[in-house]
């Protein structure tokens, strides 16, 4: 298909509904085709300035992943972070092999 665009975002738990509301207000008025939401996702993180000059990190958050059977949603990037987002009943694994992959201490899960 084409003329089409996608949009993704995240908001708190606590604002989902409210978001959800306000995106399918908005995208009956533009006439989207649909609007799709998820409360059941978390957001794992890689964030350091080190990324600027270490090739591959983006690389080992994937395969770390991947190697759990953990399955990526969706990603963002940017210099100093990459987040990658997952079903949340994954979200303690996710960190605690991140961790693990980067060499860091014990993680503390919320």
């Amino acid at each position: 298909m084409t003329g089409y665009t996608d949009l993704t975002y995240t908001v708190g738990r606590n604002d989902f509904k409210k978001a959800m509301l306000l995106t399918e207000g908005v995208a009956k008025e533009i006439e989207a085709e649909k609007v799709v939401g998820d409360d059941k996702i978390a957001k794992v993180s890689i964030v350091g300035l080190a990324m600027r000059s270490h090739s591959g990190v983006a690389l080992k958050v994937f395969d770390t992943l991947a190697s759990e059977g953990v399955n990526i949603l969706g990603i963002t990037t940017s210099e100093i972070k990459i987040s990658c987002l997952i079903e949340e009943k994954y979200t303690e694994l996710a960190v605690r092999i991140l961790h693990k992959a980067f060499g860091l201490g014990n993680p503390g899960v919320a």
